[in-house]
């Protein structure tokens, strides 16, 4: 079966676990380190550097700035070689903007820092995607994901038990930035070797090109983006700011880290479990009861202090952002199978620009009211608001189902 490719089966099979585990490691790296380690080590640095909650929020929002830009760039790249190139630059430059938080207390270069980390974070969740999908078609495997997107899951774990490990040992921020760095050489090992360069065309091509895009209504694509919007805004605050948010409660202190770990123990497997619920009632029903959990995980913090509350935010909210991710990308990819990388970067618009809005706009607001419960409330109220537009939206593609099946019915009958 596999001879034209000169190995065996267990070869086969051996070989694409590593390819999947590239993409795990690439996930960790970029993502974890580069991109999560900043989420529990905000509080440390905002007590040994003086970072205010502005400043916190505006760190944050250049991170996002560069995932944006490093998303439209993935999505204009054509070519399987330059995506391979870029994605190795990823990975150099994510050891290389995390060591670098440790080698400076200056505001402007954190900021440079983290809009270039935001760049490499999104090579692991674009550009290895991309390049894993082509390997596993190429080598006539099935075309699945959702290993590779646990990363993102069991990234923020990484992160989360490693900040608690090393303030056990009593280690500075820039010490801990340096740990950090040492992980991020110790993961690009395995995120570089283990993915193999690509070597030639997809073959098949064919019956890709044959495959038929379906572009939604323009309402359809109005109250899509809209509610992604509002998903994004609400995703942001808790990733960046969770870990702060429940250290400042005082019968809280020491469990920040441990909530912003179990957010990602319940992410690692959110993928697989919405896509199994879409299955069953939809994607846009899945999107929908994902987006009203979500709300309840985002403001539960806001309501109270409690210990099993807060822990019960960490689980919702872990289980729930990824899903929407995944099941938004998904959709993307049905309405558009010849060219998914169209509506993917429409939507990744959407969803970055309110990630660069929202933990600025946060920061500012905690900073002038010393707390977090405003933009708890407001980042709440955005996702219920998204899940509303996708209500209306599930009735708008309904009718326009029906009306289509009645025109048919019409012409044929």
């Amino acid at each position: 079966m596999h001879k034209e490719l000169g190995v065996t089966g267990t070869e086969l099979r051996a070989k694409r676990f590593k390819v999947l585990l590239a993409g795990v490691f690439s996930q960790l790296l970029c993502i974890g380190v580069a991109r999560f380690a900043y989420t529990p080590l905000l509080p440390v640095m905002q007590q040994q550097t003086g970072l205010g909650d502005a400043d916190g929020g505006w760190l944050a929002a250049l991170n996002y700035a560069g995932y944006m830009l490093g998303a439209v760039l993935a999505a204009s790249i054509r070519s399987i070689y330059l995506k391979d190139w870029f994605y190795r630059i990823g990975l150099v430059l994510a050891v290389v903007t995390t060591a670098g938080m440790a080698l400076t207390e200056h505001f402007w270069l954190w900021a440079g820092l983290r809009f270039f980390a935001g760049l490499a974070s999104s090579a692991s969740m674009l550009l290895a995607s991309g390049l894993i999908l082509h390997w596993l078609i190429q080598h006539r495997q099935r075309g699945e994901l959702g290993i590779h997107f646990a990363g993102v899951g069991v990234g923020i774990l990484l992160a989360a038990v490693a900040v608690e490990v090393m303030l056990r040992l009593s280690m500075s921020w820039q010490l801990q930035w340096w740990g950090f760095s040492v992980l991020a050489v110790l993961l690009l090992v395995p995120a570089w070797h283990w993915l193999p360069r690509p070597v030639k065309p997809v073959a098949g091509g064919a019956s890709a090109s044959a495959a038929q895009n379906k572009p939604p209504g323009r309402t359809f694509m109005r109250l899509m983006m809209a509610a992604y919007f509002c998903a994004g805004y609400g995703y942001v605050i808790s990733a960046t700011f969770i870990v702060t948010i429940v250290e400042r409660e005082p019968l809280l202190t020491g469990a920040g880290n441990w909530a912003f770990a179990l957010i990602g123990l319940a992410a690692a497997p959110a993928v697989m479990l919405w896509d199994l619920i879409a299955r069953r009632i939809g994607y846009l029903g899945a999107l929908i009861a994902a987006m009203l959990l979500q709300v309840v995980g985002i403001v539960l913090p806001a309501v109270t202090s409690s210990l099993p509350a807060v822990l019960l935010s960490a689980v919702l909210y872990g289980g729930t952002f990824l899903g929407c991710v995944s099941l938004v990308l998904t959709m993307a990819g049905r309405l558009y199978p010849a060219s998914p990388a169209r509506l993917m970067g429409r939507m990744t618009l959407a969803y970055g620009v309110a990630q660069i809005i929202a933990p600025a706009l946060t920061g500012m607001l905690a900073e002038a009211t010393g707390h977090y419960g405003i933009g708890l409330w407001l980042a709440g109220g955005f996702v219920a608001l998204g899940a509303v537009l996708l209500a209306w939206l599930r009735v708008v593609d309904q009718t326009a189902q029906r009306l289509d099946s009645e025109a048919k019915a019409a012409t044929y009958g």
